[in-house]
Order: C-alpha cells, then structure tokens, then sequence
C-alpha cells in the first residue's frame, strides 16, 4: 500500500470547514488558532496540552455528518466513515493532522507519547484517525496494540468502520483481529472488507472456535461463518454448517444458509436447493449478513 492516501492540508480544511459549522465562535477562534500555531512549529507542550483540552472547548456533541459530507469524506479518503464520530474526535484528529507534516521522527515520536499517555476518549480518537495519517505503513505495530487491548471501545474504533486494517494489516493480524472481536464480543458487520479479507486459515480458526464454544454449552455468533462459507469444505458443511441450519433461532438458520451459498462444494449447493425458497424470502427481504450481524446485536443487548 502506499505510505500515505490523504491530502493532509485537504483533510484539515474540511476537517475545519466542519467544525466551522458547529461550534460557536469563540471554541471555532481556540481550534483554528491552535492548529495554526502547531502547523507552524510550536513548542511540543502546545500539542500535547491542546490535545487533552480539545473536549472543554468544542463539546462532545456526535458529529452527526450530512449526506454531502459523507460522500466528501470518502472522497478525501477511500472508506473514511467517520459517521459516528463525535466533535471532539475531529478537534483532536485536527491538531494532529497539524503536526502530521513535521519530520517523520519527530512527528511519531510525539504520536507514541500521545498514544501512550492517552485516556480512552484520546486513544479512541487516535486510533480512529489511523487511516488519514502520514506513514500509514509504520503504523501497523501501533494498530495491533490497540487490537490487543481489553477496553472494547478502544478495539472497536481501530476494528470498526476504519480502513486502516484491511488497508495495512497482514492475514495474521487481520485474522486475530477478527477472532478477538468475536472473543469480546463486539460485532462483525462494522470491520470494513471483512468479506474481501476472508480466508482459509481464518475460517479454520473461525470453526475451531465454533467447537470450542460448543463444547462449553456456549452460543456462537452467526455473524461467525461469513468468514467461513468461501471456504467450507465438505467436512465443515456435514459437521458445522448442517448443524447451524437445524438451530433453533431462524437467525442462525439464515446465516447457515448465507455460509452454505458461498460454499463450493457439493453438499452446500444441495442443501441450498433443498432451501431455495427460504433463501429466494430472504434475498427478497433483503437479509444479509449486515442484517444479521444488526439483528444479532440488536437482541444481544
């Protein structure tokens, strides 16, 4: 991948154009000010105390992006989805974008001090703003230890809605990441390119969990075999997949169903032909495994 897929100074000024709109004068005078000065050198405690004050002076109201921009949001940066964001995620990725252009070292020297001293309303906006920062290629030891951490907000906001992981992370961390979300629980359908990013040793893995909670008497996600139907075999289909479709809740019939389709064995295209007209009702209602991993979350809580 390349090492870097943003125009920083077109990423601040939309960035500010957004702010622009939603803080009042005074808190929109402190960030454009601030960001003026870190962009042009200031001492290394003007970032470092800016950062933690970012909160007191824009709020924590959620972003709540227009559909306009959204739309400009991917323009700027190929799957940036910072939807969910809130105010004070932007006024933080703001100013560290302002330092974003400083020698390399210098730049990462005060990103990993920030990073390591951060609470987790700075982690999460540092992690969010993986994908619009320079040198993305030497972030990927930074990306997996937000991955590693047992704050789940933390692991989502590197997991979910980011393309940094499917951008940067090889298959062993990609598929790590995929477990750990499953192990904490927290849902798939958010990962971007899960689909894209599937492979054989991570549906492997995936069924080996799959066993494991069985064999504890525990639930398993059907959000679980997305990644596992390209590469079902016949044994993971008469042992796993036949079983998920004979479950009790239709949920995890339908996911059964959606893994057996994506299957290129034999037995898949069979039991999906002695089902067809559950699946030709489920194409209809537009139930796909987005919608699964909405529903299974939405009857979790």
């Amino acid at each position: 991948m390349p090492d870097t897929q943003t125009d920083i100074q077109a990423v601040r000024t939309t960035i500010l154009s957004w702010l622009q709109s939603r803080l009042d004068e005074e808190a929109m005078e402190w960030i454009k000010s601030t960001s003026d000065k870190l962009i042009d050198g200031a001492e290394d405690w003007v970032f470092y105390s800016s950062f933690s004050a970012v909160p007191r002076h824009t709020g924590k109201e959620n972003l709540s992006l227009s559909t306009k921009e959204k739309a400009k949001a991917k323009e700027l940066r190929t799957g940036w989805s910072p939807s969910h964001w809130s105010i004070d995620d932007l006024g933080r990725t703001l100013l560290t974008l302002s330092i974003a252009e400083e020698q390399k070292d210098v730049f990462f020297e005060k990103l990993e001090k920030t990073f390591i001293s951060s609470d987790i309303g700075e982690g999460i906006a540092l992690y969010q703003s993986l994908p619009l920062l320079p040198h993305p290629n030497d972030l990927t030891d930074r990306a997996a230890e937000g991955l590693r951490t047992n704050i789940t907000s933390i692991f989502n906001a590197v997991a979910h809605r980011n393309p940094y992981p499917a951008d940067y992370l090889d298959d062993d961390a990609w598929n790590q990441m995929v477990l750990k979300a499953l192990f904490v629980e927290t849902p798939l359908y958010p990962i971007q390119n899960i689909d894209s990013r599937a492979n054989k040793k991570l549906a492997e893995m995936l069924v080996d969990y799959a066993h494991e909670r069985w064999a504890a008497d525990r639930d398993v996600s059907p959000e679980l075999w997305r990644s596992v139907g390209p590469f079902a075999d016949e044994k993971i289909v008469k042992n796993d997949l036949k079983k998920v479709l004979q479950n009790s809740s239709k949920l995890h019939q339908q996911a059964a169903l959606l893994a057996l389709s994506d299957s290129p064995v034999e037995s898949a295209k069979q039991l999906v032909v002695q089902h067809s007209s559950k699946l030709d009702q489920m194409r209809q209602n537009n139930i796909d495994w987005d919608y699964i991993g909405k529903q299974f979350e939405q009857d979790s809580l």
